[in-house]
């Protein structure tokens, strides 16, 4: 291997560790649809198997980020407070943005072309079922979870880290929802453009959301394992 890895042979380290620790191995999971963010406990091996994709040319594409990652900054080197700040600004608000007007264009596609054989039935309700369980999920984190990491020095961590990861587990369920209803977001031939801008803004958004849920499951969460209910 020309790159060097850190710590243990690249194939017996978990997806959600490279994912965390190498610059562009997300992007390299999400080509070959591997799950780095809800099993992100996955050995790259195990995950690779699982997937059913050729572990050579899954080694190839991570070896290749060696040279490729310039001076981008892993995410693991943020300290706590500033990666909270990072999944606040970019990931919390965007699917705030994101999801009101997606939900919008999947009602619209759905009404226009409900003959069409490839419409996405059924999207704009998976839609609105993420909306509402995301800002639940992300409220509870402003108002409770984030304060408490920030003010981890001055007192307990109690806060039940289990019962978010299970909620990621939920959100991850979706996500493959919304692959299944969209052909994993490949519009049909002769898709008018508000069914083009539909599928690019949803494969935006899932795009953000595994990798929301990788930055707050494998590197920022383990920070505070030791605390963790396990109830």
């Amino acid at each position: 291997m020309n790159t060097q890895f850190p710590g243990p042979d690249l194939w017996e380290r978990t997806v959600g560790d490279i994912a965390a620790t190498l610059p562009g191995a997300t992007a390299v999971f999400r080509k070959f649809k591997i799950d780095f963010c809800c099993n992100g406990d996955l050995t790259l091996d195990g995950a690779a198997h699982r997937r059913g994709v050729d572990p050579d040319e899954l080694e190839r594409a991570l070896e290749a980020l060696g040279t490729g990652a310039g001076d981008t900054a892993a995410p693991a080197a943020m300290d706590s407070d500033e990666l909270i700040g990072h999944i606040e600004a970019c990931y919390h608000e965007a699917h705030r943005r994101a999801l009101p007007e997606l939900i919008a264009l999947s009602r619209k596609v759905e009404a226009v072309h409900r003959e069409h054989p490839k419409v996405p039935a059924g999207l704009s309700d998976a839609l609105r079922q993420m909306q509402s369980e995301l800002e639940q999920h992300m409220a509870k984190e402003e108002a409770i979870l984030f304060p408490a990491m920030r003010q981890w020095a001055k007192g307990k961590f109690d806060i039940p880290i289990s019962e978010l990861r299970h909620e990621h587990d939920d959100q991850g369920t979706l996500l493959r929802l919304l692959e299944s209803l969209t052909d994993d977001f490949v519009t049909p031939d002769g898709a008018c453009r508000s069914w083009q801008a539909l599928y690019v803004g949803t494969a935006q958004l899932a795009e953000d959301l595994m990798e929301h849920i990788h930055l707050e499951n494998n590197i920022l969460f383990p920070r505070f394992a030791a605390t963790e209910s396990r109830a």
